[in-house]
């Protein structure tokens, strides 16, 4: 009888820490949210896109019923992008189609809730590869080119670049065919436009040969980074990837890098190498060691010795575009109840890396900030897209944070956001608009001086605003 009563008492007090545990608005299972889990709300209703009647359709009932449109994907992007409050989400996710391969145009044309790993699937037989992606190939292509998104590619610059036409239904409920010569003023706009023009239905792409690459790795002091770039991976037009990341370790923080490099080889065929990975190995290891980062010191230590023991030991080793472009992810995803990963990314001045470097390593330490990461990419100057976050060539600087969900973890973050943002914007610097929108609304305006034309051509060509956001809500001129 005392076991049972224990039994009880203990299956009690379980399920009271899981109640308490779980209790937070970012677990109800009736609200909407995206990867952040930082403002949930309650939509009106969420749709899957399917044919471009039933869109054309849903466009006229929301107008007909005043309510809002958003548009998701894989709802990655951590500063509400893909939703608003009582609106109605369009899940582009199963719209998916591969609609046709030009493999002498090296060209694609795709459903806009495609996928990366998709489109590699199918034009790897070819001997083609994807030009320009997010490290991941799990985001719908919709997604990407509605941030603009850049990648470890440094020769073909941000994903507008790759873009050849798209269509887009708009909230007159006409579908529009757009490209640099067709409806082009459109163009710049809706890439890296966040949704806020339209539906994006179906996007050609421009592919380039799959080739095979020689990965090497190289430590350095994170001051010798800038020189290293610029003499021996940028003017060496054989490195077309690269990545570099910086130690969060307390023993080297900030102050000591790895760069990763992707050099053109022709030692093998690419035959040998160009199978697609389709797992990720080591998953449940690399879990554990990243939850270690997340907690403690040591964590951090053992963390980047390990990593940069392993991937200085692959120096030498051969892989294709298409399975350099297939990055391993799950293990760090982050499910914890209380806390999240979020991604703050900024774009830096080359001449200006080592000093905001040094900058941003103040403000993590005196505001005790949990840095789990940063990686740098290079980002060919854009003055194409009407947001574009690289008016000069820039480094990247990718930082993940762990971050408190409550009240008090997002004041603090915040004020220390604005922090570093002011430090990216007093070197010519800007930051990314996809993640959480701690920045301010004069920082958003600095970063981006172009936001008037974009928000008065927003409200020219959606003038009842059908299609908006969280985002939208927070920046457009006036509010906040």
């Amino acid at each position: 009888m005392a076991r049972k009563t224990i039994a009880v008492v203990l299956l009690v007090a379980l399920s009271l820490f899981t109640y308490f545990r779980t209790s937070s608005a970012d677990q109800d299972p009736y609200l909407m949210t995206d990867y952040s889990r930082l403002h949930p709300v309650k939509v009106e209703r969420v749709v899957k896109g399917k044919e471009e009647v039933q869109l054309i359709h849903l466009l006229q009932d929301a107008q007909e019923h005043r309510l809002k449109v958003s548009i998701a994907g894989q709802r990655h992007s951590q500063g509400g992008h893909t939703y608003y409050k009582d609106g109605v989400v369009v899940d582009m996710t199963s719209y998916n189609r591969i609609l046709s391969i030009d493999p002498g145009k090296k060209q694609i044309t795709v459903q806009a809730g495609t996928t990366w790993e998709d489109i590699q699937n199918a034009v790897n037989r070819y001997g083609l590869a994807i030009r320009t992606m997010q490290s991941q190939n799990t985001f719908t292509v919709g997604g990407s080119i509605s941030v603009n998104a850049h990648g470890r590619d440094i020769r073909n610059g941000s994903m507008i670049k790759s873009v050849e036409s798209f269509r887009l239904l708009m909230a007159d409920g006409k579908i529009r065919q757009v490209s640099r010569t067709e409806n082009a003023e459109l163009f710049p706009l809706v890439l890296g436009g966040y949704g806020l023009f339209g539906i994006i239905l179906d996007v050609t792409l421009r592919l380039d040969d799959d080739e095979l690459y020689a990965v090497t790795t190289e430590t350095m002091p994170t001051k010798d980074y800038v020189q290293y770039f610029l003499t021996s991976v940028k003017s060496d037009p054989n490195v077309r990837m690269h990545i570099g990341r910086i130690s969060v370790s307390p023993d080297g923080f900030l102050t000591e890098m790895f760069a990763k490099n992707y050099s053109l080889d022709h030692s093998e065929p690419l035959e040998k190498y160009n199978k697609l990975i389709t797992r990720e190995p080591w998953m449940a290891p690399g879990k554990l060691l990243f939850q270690l980062n997340r907690s403690f010191d040591w964590g951090k230590t053992l963390t980047w010795d390990l990593q940069t023991k392993f991937f200085t030991e692959q120096s030498g080793e051969l892989i294709s575009r298409n399975n350099a472009m297939r990055a391993a992810w799950q293990f760090m995803e982050c499910d914890q109840p209380e806390s999240s990963d979020l991604l703050q990314e900024y774009f830096i001045p080359v001449n200006q890396f080592d000093s905001f470097v040094q900058a941003l390593g103040k403000i993590v330490m005196s505001e005790n900030l949990n840095l789990l990461n940063i990686t740098v990419r290079y980002v060919n100057e854009d003055n194409e897209a009407a947001l574009s976050y690289a008016k000069k060539d820039m480094f990247a600087l990718v930082c993940l944070f762990n971050v408190p969900l409550s009240d008090k973890g997002q004041e603090h973050m915040e004020q220390s956001v604005r922090q570093i943002v002011d430090e990216a914007l007093s070197r010519g610097g800007t930051y990314y608009l996809p993640y959480a929108g701690y920045p301010s609304l004069g920082q958003f305006q600095t970063a981006y001086p172009n936001y008037k034309f974009f928000f008065q051509k927003k409200l020219q060509y959606d003038p009842d605003e059908l299609f908006v956001n969280t985002f939208y809500e927070q920046y457009k001129e006036g509010e906040l």
